[in-house]
């Protein structure tokens, strides 16, 4: 396995060497944008920071290689590096980290048994040995991570492709702490279908059961890969509320990789909370098609005033580094153009990065100074912070 330690923060108990590869600087920022706050609303902004509990709802909290071209040898290495310092400067009381070790494959479409278990046990050990840090395996843990001021981690997939067809490979992960789990990742599996499916044949009898299993040892479900009617039916079959951690909405952006407004208003219904997505040139918008924290926000605004703001809140999917670069350098597992871009009816510029929405380090300090500056008041900003989340995660869990 690769060691690219560029500052030694992560595996810091390994023994210290030559990069193997270089990775970019988690605080270096490309963003520069200017939300026009003045002194006051700039100091409400930094206190709901400081006293709400931040939650994202779906993350790659991960340090990415300056080199894009060397992406694949880094994730197949499996030791991955995590920008801890910096997120915990950022406000963030707790991070759905959904695991990117990709060791196999190109795409978690494609994630075989151990393929899961090495990313998660990696991942669980460089945790054990930072400073301040946590997973979180209830919302007990979340709480307590904020009043003792540490960062909790939340281990979630995408994918529920490693259990193939074993039911109590879901007992084993929750067992290692994961807490939520995606139906599947763009490509049909054991339990449904994914959005790069042409036709979606729904939820199987395998995922029915499935749902039922994950409902009772209290893994929380997310459909945001889910193709349209694979979704529908996982919100019908769940007893429990229904996640879709990283989204938006398809009547603002018509793409596969946003949601139909039907889907929406069930997860709604189920009790479930959306997060809206931030990743690049998936959360646009006719307004703003060129891909920024404005962008993001139009998603969110739609969202509200459809599902109702105790069902919004956000999971930004960014990472540290050339996210774009990434998208790239996996395009053929990840199939990204074919997901995000619309078929012949709108085009759009490809930006480097998302403005105002660059890491997991800076989105939501911007968040919170946006929906300050456009005159929500706290205990809203509060919910779509974190505090829906908790709701939910309450009843699943």
């Amino acid at each position: 396995m690769s060691d690219p330690a560029p500052t030694r923060e992560s595996y810091p108990y390994l023994p210290a060497g030559p990069p193997a590869i270089e990775l970019a600087d988690p605080d270096a920022r490309l963003s520069r944008l200017d939300l026009g706050l003045d002194e006051e609303q700039e100091a409400r902004a930094r206190e709901l920071m400081r006293s709400s509990i931040v939650i994202s709802l779906h993350d790659h909290p991960q340090i990415l290689p300056k080199d894009p071209a060397r992406t694949m040898e880094y994730v197949r290495g499996a030791r991955e590096h995590t920008a801890y310092r910096t997120l915990r400067r950022s406000g963030l009381t707790a991070v759905f980290d959904n695991l990117l070790g990709v060791v196999g494959a190109a795409s978690p479409s494609g994630w075989k048994w151990d393929d899961a278990i090495t990313a998660l046990g990696m991942r669980l050990a460089d945790i054990a040995h930072q400073e301040g840090v946590v997973v979180a395996r209830s919302v007990a843990d979340i709480l307590a991570a904020h009043r003792d001021g540490n960062l909790a981690f939340v281990m979630g997939t995408e994918s529920a492709t490693p259990i193939e067809n074993e039911l109590d490979r879901i007992d084993i992960l929750y067992g290692l702490g994961v807490r939520q789990m995606g139906i599947a990742y763009s490509e049909a599996n054991a339990l449904g279908c994914g959005l790069k499916e042409e036709r979606d044949g729904g939820l199987t009898l395998f995922g029915r059961r499935a749902v039922a299993r994950m409902n009772a040892i209290g893994v929380a479900i997310d459909v945001s890969h889910s193709g349209d009617r694979t979704a529908l039916d996982t919100i019908e079959a769940s007893d429990k509320p229904v996640l879709i951690t990283h989204a938006g909405a398809r009547a603002v952006w018509p793409t596969p990789r946003m949601k139909p407004d039907d889907v929406l208003l069930a997860c709604a219904r189920s009790g479930g909370v959306l997060g809206i997505e931030a990743a690049p040139h998936t959360t646009l918008s006719r307004e703003h098609p060129r891909h920024t924290l404005e962008s993001v926000m139009d998603h969110f605004r739609y969202c509200v005033d459809l599902m109702g703001i105790e069902h919004v809140a956000f999971g930004p999917d960014t990472f540290f580094g050339d996210h774009v670069g990434f998208h790239h350098a996996l395009a053929a597992g990840l199939d990204v153009s074919r997901i995000i871009r619309p078929a012949g009816l709108l085009d759009f510029p490809e930006v480097e990065f998302v403005d105002g929405a660059e890491n997991p380090g800076e989105f939501f300090g911007n968040v919170t100074r946006w929906l300050v500056k456009h005159g929500y008041h706290d205990d809203e900003i509060e919910a779509v912070l974190g505090g829906n989340i908790l709701r939910v995660l309450g009843e699943i869990w």
